[in-house]
């Protein structure tokens, strides 16, 4: 595996690459984050992995400074994984002055759920995709990039970013990878204690629960939804969680659901000091 720093190494490294498969990730890399690399490789001709810690997603009060960073374990588990080509930049690498021009994106679908808690997250995360996309696809006549489902909205706030800009890029998807127990793998369960860990299996438990009230109510989801999403919310509060919302959603935009409607259910919740999303398709 050949670990770059700048985009004009990382486009000379893959110089000759026709079709690059991309997996951009922020590091503390888990076995979610390699499904998505085994996964890209046979969608292109070179793999290629970034880890960067994107301020522009993080609100002034995030975790931003505290983000667990693991470099050794990470560049082990990407060359195991048979990854080819590491893009490390660091922040003046990608940024080299204030990053003044953004990606906005559709406020009918980036600031509701996630968008409306933190907001600006999505320009944030759409600004340095477009900026790694174009790093590692410049020139390229296509190209695929792989996204995880357990960030449902930003998976499709990005297929949206790459249809509107017309992009010769793939955007592929991969399942949410859980633990034993169910829990969703995520960078965040390392801030958990024992107990917190113990606990955080209920907002999939929850959502669970909540999507299969949804599907019972299919017929009427509109008149029954807003009592099903309060009795979620008190669920999970009566546990002494923090909860943003708990949500049963159309799957193709996000927006409320009407009888027929393919459906997905989401979900963010504090535990803790640690905040965790999480989402079904039912």
């Amino acid at each position: 595996m050949r670990i770059v720093h700048s985009i004009v190494e990382l486009r000379q490294q893959l110089a000759n690459a026709e079709h690059p498969a991309f997996v951009p990730t922020m590091g503390n890399l888990h076995a979610g984050h390699i499904a998505l690399i085994t996964q890209a490789k046979p969608l292109g001709d070179c793999t290629v992995a970034s880890i960067f810690v994107n301020r522009l997603q993080f609100l002034p009060h995030e975790d931003f400074d505290s983000y667990p960073r693991t470099w050794d374990s990470d560049c082990e588990k990407l060359q195991a994984a048979g990854c080819d080509v590491l893009f490390a930049p660091r922040e003046h690498d990608l940024y080299p002055e204030p990053q003044t021009f953004k990606v906005h994106t559709d406020p009918a679908l980036a600031d509701l759920l996630e968008g409306h808690f933190r907001p600006g997250f999505f320009t944030g995360v759409s600004t340095v995709v477009m900026k790694l996309f174009m790093a590692v696809f410049a020139g390229k006549a296509q190209g695929t990039a792989v996204f995880g489902k357990k960030d449902y909205q930003q998976l499709m706030v990005i297929r949206q970013m790459v249809r509107q800009f017309a992009l010769p890029i793939e955007i592929a998807s991969g399942e949410t990878r859980r633990s034993a127990d169910g829990l969703a793998l995520s960078s965040r369960n390392g801030y958990l204690s024992e107990a917190e860990r113990a606990e955080a299996l209920h907002l999939s438990l929850t959502l669970r629960e909540l999507g299969r009230d949804a599907l019972a109510a299919a017929n009427a989801i509109e008149a029954h939804l807003p009592a099903l999403e309060a009795k979620a919310m008190e669920t999970l509060s009566r546990r002494g969680w923090q909860p943003d919302y708990l949500t049963v959603r159309r799957r193709s935009d996000l927006q409320l659901p009407h009888a027929g409607d393919a459906l997905v259910v989401l979900g963010a919740a504090k535990i803790g000091a640690t905040r965790l999303i999480d989402n079904l398709e039912v």
